[in-house]
């Protein structure tokens, strides 16, 4: 039996847009700063063109990582949009609050592309 690709309702292939997924190394003992610095780019990211998912500490477990989900029409636009937070005033500071915090170790970016029939689905039965 040979499987037919399904289409989503709601993502046509050319409306699909890119997920910048930000791994943090942060200091936990600074997880205050971090959070801080999180809701900070909860202005700035869609001010300056960037669809935010939002940014998240972990719950339990690991106590030293954090993520960040922003997602963009194309590449093209992620590249203007760092540009942009690199020259404009809000998110210059943001980064040099970062930098005197000392509370990110690392960060990893990866960018992902959704499988149209997974993305975004809501649970069917209420547990």
């Amino acid at each position: 039996m040979q499987l037919k690709p399904l289409a989503h309702k709601s993502m046509a292939p050319n409306t699909m847009k890119i997920t910048c997924f930000i791994e943090y190394k942060i200091d936990p003992f600074k997880l205050e700063q971090f959070a801080q610095y999180a809701e900070n780019w909860g202005d700035i990211i869609p001010a300056y063109g960037g669809e935010l998912l939002g940014y998240f500490l972990t719950h339990e477990g690991t106590n030293d990582t954090a993520y960040g989900l922003i997602s963009f029409d194309s590449l093209a636009h992620y590249e203007r949009y760092r540009d942009k937070l690199k020259t404009e005033a809000a998110g210059k500071a943001n980064f040099q609050l970062a930098k005197q915090g000392e509370f990110i170790l690392s960060e990893k970016r990866s960018f992902l592309k959704p499988i149209a029939k997974t993305y975004q689905r809501a649970a069917e039965t209420k547990l």
